[in-house]
């Protein structure tokens, strides 16, 4: 989720609990196994991140929410992010136990939120929520249980000044690198849960053997407090870009009540190149997973492209041409509205509104070599 970018370097962090387990599938498995590379490849830096490619992006989006006006008060409100009406995304913390080699957050600013900020971020929440469809939080990063106190303040002070604030969504991937961490602060949050508040666990797991002993009593202790808990996977060359490697994982997933969310095709950021397959491959493994009756329907996850102006799941008509690498989708996001739920927001290079006053971005593809 969060880590920082120097010079196109990203530092390589890995979680004593996760050398443990890569360290065990090397020996059980081999390294030349499927389950060693899903690991190694999502954890260890690897030679080809630091080469030149297309994929030049920083960011997956530009999605920052300036506010700087609360209580009468000049301040500029941090570690927010907003592209939907619906939702608004907080960042805590931009910390986390790993480091992911395909992070969407590689390059933001190491942050932490002090309690004031979060307060500030709760009242804004609060006060816009009086007057648009705001109902929703998702609290990421980095990873929002490194720091559990912080999470409950926050927690606390929507209750208090956003009762808007219908469905909390906390997004973590400790289930996976350190589950350890994860004790009573964290479910104690969740057992604040009431007939007029919603928690939602979410999390990534991109292929079955992350589904370690230690995660699965964790999503087991998430369940049993009545959280409901899905996984937004990432289609990465290598890990899990075969069709076997996806059924199972989604068969295994269900197994232990884990909702499916996005399939993501993996962002055209710098140091992605090597793990992203084609678009038109990504369609073929999710037609032959879902259509196959290999797996339930309900099973099933929404295959979507990340693009500079946010989530694009991939129906008929989105695809409206092709040319130079780059795919043109034809999205249903109204520039208008995008505006009036975050006015700082502009309109990025890779995109133009059409005569219907929707968004049209382009998305480098990747290669399948």
């Amino acid at each position: 989720m969060a880590g920082i970018s120097r010079n196109g370097d990203f530092p390589e962090k890995v979680s004593k609990f996760l050398k443990e387990k890569i360290d065990s599938v090397a020996v059980t498995y081999g390294m030349d196994s499927q389950e060693y590379r899903a690991l190694a490849l999502q954890y260890l830096k690897h030679p080809e991140e630091g080469q030149k490619s297309e994929e030049n992006n920083n960011r997956h989006w530009e999605a920052d929410l300036q506010v700087d006006t609360v209580d009468e008060n000049t301040l500029i409100l941090h570690g927010m992010e907003r592209l939907y009406n619906k939702s608004i995304v907080v960042e805590p913390t931009m910390i986390c136990s790993a480091h992911c080699r395909y992070c969407l957050r590689g390059n933001y600013d190491i942050f932490t939120l002090s309690e004031e900020e979060l307060l500030n971020i709760a009242k804004y929440c609060g006060t816009v929520g009086a007057h648009s469809g705001l109902e929703e939080i998702l609290i990421t990063g980095g990873d929002p249980l490194i720091v559990p106190q912080r999470l409950d303040y926050f927690i606390e002070s929507l209750i208090e000044h956003a009762s808007n604030i219908k469905i909390i969504r906390i997004a973590t991937r400790l289930i996976t690198h350190d589950p350890g961490r994860i004790g009573d602060s964290f479910y104690n949050i969740l057992r604040k849960k009431s007939d007029e508040l919603r928690f939602e666990v979410a999390t990534q797991i991109n292929h079955a053997v992350e589904l370690f002993p230690e995660t699965i009593e964790v999503i087991r202790k998430i369940k049993e407090l009545g959280a409901a808990i899905y996984s937004q996977n990432v289609l990465l060359k290598g890990v899990n870009d075969d069709i076997e490697s996806l059924i199972t994982l989604y068969n295994a997933m269900r197994k232990y009540d884990i909702e499916p969310h996005y399939l993501f095709h993996c962002v055209p950021m710098k140091g992605m190149h090597h793990f992203r397959t084609s678009v038109e491959k990504g369609l073929y493994l999710v037609k032959e997973m879902v259509n196959s009756g290999r797996m339930s329907g309900r099973s099933k996850p929404m295959y979507a492209l990340m693009t500079d102006v946010g989530k694009v799941t991939l129906y008929e008509g989105t695809i409206i041409g092709k040319k130079d690498g780059h795919l043109e989708l034809k999205t249903n996001y109204s520039y208008e509205d995008r505006m009036k739920w975050n006015p700082s927001w502009k309109l990025p290079s890779t995109a133009y509104v059409d005569d219907s006053g929707n968004i049209v971005i382009r998305y480098l593809d990747g290669i399948d070599e």
